[in-house]
């Protein structure tokens, strides 16, 4: 095995152990969110939250619900331009679009907007990536 073979063999080892860390490391990190979501006072505050999100969405509803109508004929009609002026706030992972205007949360001082997963009117705070 010549010098060039046996660095490139050391570089597969590293590139392996490297693999293996970084698996071990995400599982780890699985292990440690599972266990703080499943503790009973954490889903009591979810449940608190998601109990708040969903009274200040019916709350906000008559006077918001015009921008869900307005979302929901740009859906339907394939209206990109009018998706376009939306605000980015969303929760895709639970099925949460925010339909108001680009830039509500400083002109209107509005939370998000929109309705959940069940079609429930919901309102919160923040964002997450679909993908999170």
């Amino acid at each position: 095995m010549g010098p060039s073979d046996q660095e490139a063999a050391e570089q597969r080892v590293r590139e392996a152990v490297r693999r293996h860390g970084r698996a071990r490391a995400f599982t780890e990190a699985e292990d440690v969110i599972s266990a703080v979501l499943s503790d009973p006072g954490v889903q009591e505050a979810r449940e608190r939250v998601e109990a708040a999100e969903t009274e200040m969405g019916a709350e906000l509803g008559a006077r918001l619900q015009p921008f869900q109508d307005c979302y929901d004929q740009a859906v339907a009609e394939g209206d990109a331009d009018g998706l376009a002026g939306l605000c980015a706030g969303k929760h895709g992972r639970w099925g949460r679009i925010c339909v108001l205007p680009d830039g509500h949360e400083t002109s209107m001082e509005d939370p998000h907007w929109g309705r959940n997963s069940e079609g429930r009117p919901i309102a919160w705070a923040g964002s997450a990536p679909d993908d999170w």
